[in-house]
């Protein structure tokens, strides 16, 4: 029994031992591509690492090892190329370079697992894509963009001669995008009976989309008067124009800007079935100096919001859209004005407000007339003062001022306002009167003459 108890307490150490002995095996040497990125000819090679921290670490060790095996394959820059011209223009080739390497990542394909190395708390991968089979791929891919690009735009062609101009130019710049990934070289193809290279071929067409856009305006200047009210309707006729070819072009989109007496004046428009576009011209600032009617064709709502907005940034910087330019005449009506302003019983003379309102209308670019025959518009100016009693050895005076403003063909009542009890205090009546008098010059300029010349113009 003795012995059987001395066996078992053996037997027990002994297993204890070899437990602790499993448990101090060291771990793996480090392979040496952990070491060391490797190099080599006929591969692009990516290491990866990842926290075993994360659920997801085999999976990010993985995309990390992609991401470094993308940035082997460099971004090439002909000199004849698309990419190159755009370059040279614009800062463009950092936005081109990060695309295009984000794009690369998501499409990798033919890349293999070579090893993995469990560092204990990291996790390793090394992944590596023959260089052999990438120039493949990317052959047999560049074909197919190539026949997509060209297929796109023929039909950009066929677009632009239905006058479809946004259409046109969608097709046109998804031709682009379709060969995005290689507009660092040339591209040499056979286009419509020429050789020529397709990145730099398919970028003029897109110019000459938007350089080909004819726009004329009826009338030619935009006159403002008496006659009509300052309020004209503008036509806008936008074609396009290739050689001895000229297409209307529909659902264009316009932007018509002129100065207004509240601010810049902005009305965005889309040309009808015959290429036609209308807007109305009103409200005119009255102190432009030289104000016009401007119309341009709004890129912004040309393209379409799916493409990829930084490259087509890239593409359209450099394209000016044609605009035009029409002057705007304003014809302002002749004034004749009759005042009668009375402080109480006597004549106000120079302490009125007829001087005010003249000289107001004036600086505004009116003229006044000395006789009513040769006026177009009559201005009645009617103040008188009344007494508001007195207090204290001060004296109350109230003004009330009226401004009617008559067209003397018809008789119509343009414009009719004014102030009533405006107060004056002073030591006497007829002080008191001017001093009304001299509130009401204050009110003409603050809110009469503007609401009169909103109402004129």
């Amino acid at each position: 029994m003795r012995r059987a108890v001395i066996w078992s307490v053996l037997l027990v150490v002994a297993c204890k031992g070899k437990q602790q002995a499993a448990t101090q095996v060291p771990p793996p040497a480090r392979p040496a591509w952990v070491e060391a990125h490797p190099t080599t000819d006929a591969y692009y090679v990516g290491i990866g690492v990842a926290s075993k921290a994360s659920a997801d670490y085999q999976e990010s060790a993985k995309k990390n090892a992609l991401n470094d095996l993308a940035s082997e394959i460099s971004v090439q820059v002909e000199g004849n190329s698309l990419l190159y011209t755009l370059d040279k223009r614009d800062q463009f080739r950092e936005t081109y370079t990060n695309s295009i390497r984000t794009r690369t990542n998501e499409q990798l394909e033919g890349y293999e697992l070579v090893d993995t190395y469990d560092g204990g708390s990291d996790h390793w991968v090394y992944y590596r894509l023959s260089k052999a089979e990438h120039a493949r791929l990317k052959a047999l891919k560049r074909q197919q963009a190539t026949d997509q690009a060209i297929d796109l735009h023929h039909r950009s062609d066929a677009a632009l001669q239905k006058g479809d101009l946004r259409g046109a130019v969608d097709l046109e710049l998804r031709a682009l995008l379709a060969v995005r990934s290689y507009w660092g070289e040339a591209i040499p193809v056979d286009l419509d009976g020429m050789h020529v290279d397709l990145g730099n071929e398919l970028y003029t067409s897109l110019q000459g989309l938007v350089a080909g856009i004819r726009s004329t305006a009826l009338p030619e200047r935009c006159v403002l008067d008496q006659g009509n009210g300052f309020r004209r309707e503008m036509l806008v006729h936008v074609v396009h124009q290739d050689g001895g070819r000229t297409t209307d072009l529909v659902q264009v989109p316009l932007l018509f800007t002129f100065p207004g007496a509240d601010g810049p004046v902005r009305l965005d428009r889309t040309t009808d079935a015959d290429g036609r576009a209308r807007c109305t011209v009103e409200h005119v600032a009255i102190d432009a100096m030289t104000p016009e009617l401007v119309v341009a064709i709004n890129m912004k709502d040309l393209v379409s919001a799916d493409l990829d907005a930084a490259l087509v940034r890239g593409l359209t910087a450099g394209i000016q859209a044609p605009e035009i330019h029409i002057p705007i005449d304003r014809v302002l009506p002749r004034l004749y004005l009759r005042a009668s302003e009375r402080n109480f019983e006597g004549d106000v003379g120079s302490a009125g407000c007829a001087a005010v309102l003249k000289q107001e209308l004036t600086t505004r670019g009116f003229r006044f007339v000395d006789g009513p025959s040769a006026a177009d518009l009559i201005i009645d100016l009617q103040g008188k003062t009344r007494e508001g009693g007195e207090a204290s050895g001060f004296f109350t005076a109230f003004l009330d001022l009226t401004v009617t403003c008559t067209d003397r063909s018809s008789g119509d009542v343009v414009y009719q306002g004014g102030r009533q009890g405006l107060k004056g205090v002073q030591l006497n009546y007829e002080k008191a009167g001017k001093e009304a008098y001299r509130k009401g010059a204050q009110e003409l300029q603050r809110g009469i003459v503007p609401a009169l010349v909103g109402a004129l113009l």
